[in-house]
This record gives structure tokens, sequence and C-alpha cells, in this order.
């Protein structure tokens, strides 16, 4: 073993993806293994992502984790099943000859804290990030360099989708032991500059029915997800895959809001009935639907039933709307949604993230928009972009951990 350090301090961020053909319910509850593939564009770190610092020391006397500054219960069984995998594969590594480098000893046990920059839990997938973000900030520490998709996935399933940038398919595998349940990128985050990203924060509240309760229960209780799982997912995987190749947004698009609505169904299918939509998420849907309708009459951009779509929604387990579109309709698509669900007291902070220029909403638009306004009902908007996996920060100062391995006061 290389000479001993008192501590060891890695710090890294990981993203955000957000799942455009969705994974809804496992086939082994404890490898987290999925009844389907899904497929995921991983957003920018610019304006979402969790920071992770991992400190080893051999005077620490037991492992501890703090998110967002609280200290939360170091042996729930997922986290104590990624510090398991990455020790097994640390282990692995130094039994080949040239695993003798690290400068700690494995029994040695880590500190880890972790801050999100956007609201934990409420359906914007933080616990994703979070485990993708554990598991390759402590794959640094423990020189593991092998697919880190286990490890991520022990945590949450899409975690490991975070663990690339671009666009992301999390293949379910066929294996019983899960190694063939991997996530590969299937098109890198410069693909297509034009596609863009806005989150609609309706509620950043915690949710009802966690992801992981609804899953169990829609696995235990929906005809219609086995059947989604079975026979709709697998040709949907292979259309989206082609979309994104060909950067086509029509198809994208249609492909995109039909996933999310039938993902939702499976969910009121479930029972008792799950709901992660509330009426502002329902209203949203309907301003995209119009507001496509209305460009595609006006463009005459008609194709069959793909009519001109400007906009698609997509909802994960929670009542925030993610909206795709490209970076000539962004600003005004923003403007329908201002006119629709004007801001209350924080007009100035109800955009965050890329600049979007003001610009003005047509009278026909406006006529074609004509639903009663809802002020405040959404609360802030995040405009962002396609970006890259996790990133290590060489910066000593960025450590949320001190030299004793506690959270710094700021951190």
């Amino acid at each position: 073993m290389a000479s001993e350090k008192p501590l060891v301090a890695v710090t890294c961020t990981a993203p955000v993806n957000i799942a455009v053909i969705k994974y809804w319910g496992k086939r082994d509850e404890e490898l987290i293994l999925p009844i389907n593939s899904s497929l995921s564009v991983t957003l920018h770190q610019d304006q979402l992502k969790t920071t992770t610092t991992v400190a080893i020391s051999k005077d620490f006397a037991e492992d501890r984790i703090w998110v967002n500054g609280r200290e939360e219960n170091v042996g729930q069984p997922r986290l104590q099943a990624c510090l398991r995998e990455i020790r097994r594969l640390a282990r692995k590594r130094r039994n080949t000859q040239d695993g003798d480098s690290l400068p700690f000893s494995l029994s040695h046990k880590v500190h880890v804290a972790s801050v999100n920059n956007f609201p934990t839990a409420a359906g914007l997938a933080s616990s994703a990030a979070g485990y993708a973000c554990l598991a390759y900030t402590l794959a640094q520490v423990y020189g593991v360099e092998s697919d880190l998709s286990e490890v991520a996935r022990r945590g949450s399933g899409s975690a490991c989708r975070s663990l690339y940038g671009g666009f992301v398919e999390w293949q379910m595998g066929e294996q019983a032991d899960g190694k063939d349940s991997v996530a590969r990128q299937v098109a890198h985050e410069l693909h297509w500059p034009e596609l863009r990203v806005l989150i609609l924060v309706v509620s950043a509240e915690k949710k009802l029915t966690s992801s992981t309760v609804g899953m169990q229960t829609s696995v235990e209780t929906s005809p219609l997800l086995r059947f989604r799982a079975t026979s709709v997912v697998p040709a949907r995987m292979a259309e989206m895959m082609r979309c994104i190749e060909e950067r086509d947004f029509q198809g994208f698009a249609q492909l995109t809001m039909k996933d999310s609505n039938q993902f939702h169904a499976t969910c009121l299918d479930t029972f008792p009935p799950i709901s992660y939509l509330n009426d502002t998420s329902r209203r949203i849907i309907q301003l995209v639907h119009c507001f496509n309708t209305h460009h595609g009459r006006t463009k005459g951009d008609c194709c069959g039933d793909r009519c001109g779509f400007q906009v698609a929604y997509t909802f994960d387990a929670g009542p925030n709307a993610v909206i795709f579109t490209l970076d000539d309709t962004v600003a005004e698509f923003v403007a329908a949604v201002r006119h629709s669900f004007p801001p209350e007291a924080n007009g100035d902070k109800f955009l965050k993230g890329l600049q979007v220029r003001p610009a003005p909403l047509s009278d026909e638009l406006k006529a074609v928009l004509a639903v009663e306004p809802t002020p405040g009902s959404v609360r802030y908007i995040i405009a962002t972009q396609v970006g890259p996996g996790p990133q290590i920060l060489d910066d000593p100062n960025v450590h949320l951990l001190g030299p004793d391995g506690l959270p710094k006061p700021d951190a």
C-alpha cells in the first residue's frame, strides 16, 4: 500500500437525466433490474446538478453521510448496497497486479456530503443525480475504473443513466444477476445542439407516493404496465433512437408525449391508483397541444398525425413538466407560459438558467390559449439544454467536507 495520507477527498458533480422512454417497474427489487429498457436525455449541469464529496480516513470511526446539510441514516439499504459494491470492485482491483496503489486501507470508513442545486424529491430526478454522483465519486476515491452502472443502479435505477452525457439508453438486460443491465450513451451531448429543455416547476414539495412504492404497486396490480413493457416499449426504444440519430424533432416530440401519457396511464391503472399529475400539470398538457395545433395550422406543417409539433412535454413521477423544444421556439413558448400562468410576485426570478429573450405573443395565439390564467401555479421555469456526464472538480476549495471530514459551515 502507498504511504498513508491522513485524509483523501474527491469532489465530483453529476447531472439530472429525464427519461423520454420511461422506466417504471422492476423485475428484481434487490438488484434494481427493470422490466423494460429506457432512454433519457442528460440535462446540463450549469443548471441542474448534484455535487458530492467523498472523504476517507483511518481516523473515521464509521461511515457517515450528509445530504443538503442534514445528516442522513447511513444504514439505508440502497446506500449500503452502493458502498458494498464499490468496495467489492476496489478489492477485486487490488487483487490484480496494479491494484496496490491506494493511499489507504479498504477497511477505512468514508464520509460523504452531497448537495443538489434543485429541489430534492420533487419529481426532478434528484435520486438519479445523487446516486450517479455518489457512485462516480466513490469510484475516483477507490480507483475503480470498471463500468459503474451496477453501483449507481443499486442506489436508484435511473441513476445509471446519469453516468453519461447526451442521450442515454439503459438496457434492461436478461441475465438474473443483472450484469447486462447497463447504461450506454447513444448520442453525444453536442449531437443535437438546437434542442432545448424547459422545466416548469409546479411544486417543489415531496411527492405523496415515492417512486419505489409506486413501482412495486404497479408491477403487482397493473395489467397495462405488463403490456407496455412487453408489447410497446421495445418498438418505441428503436423509434426513439432513430429520431435522436436523425434529429427528427417531429417524431421525437410525438413519441415523448405519448410515452409520458402511457406511463401516467399505468399509474392510474395501478390499484389503488396513483396520480402524480395535478391540475396545473394537466393545464400545461393542454397548453402544449394548443400551441402545437396553432403552429400546425399557421405553418401548414401537418403530415398525417404529426402536425406541427413545436414543443413536447414529459412528466416523471411528479407534477413538474419537462418541455422539449428547439432554440427558435423557446422564447415564444416561455411567453405562452407567462401568459397562461402569470408569475405572482417573482416576475424577475420566474425564469432561471439559460437566458431567453422576451418575445411577443400574437393575438391569434392568445385567442387559441383562451384559458383562464392561473397566477402562481407555475412557480418558476428552468431553461437548460443537453449536457455532459459526471465531472471531477480539481479545486480542493470546492470540497464540501473540511480537513476534519465534517461538512464545511457553508456547504
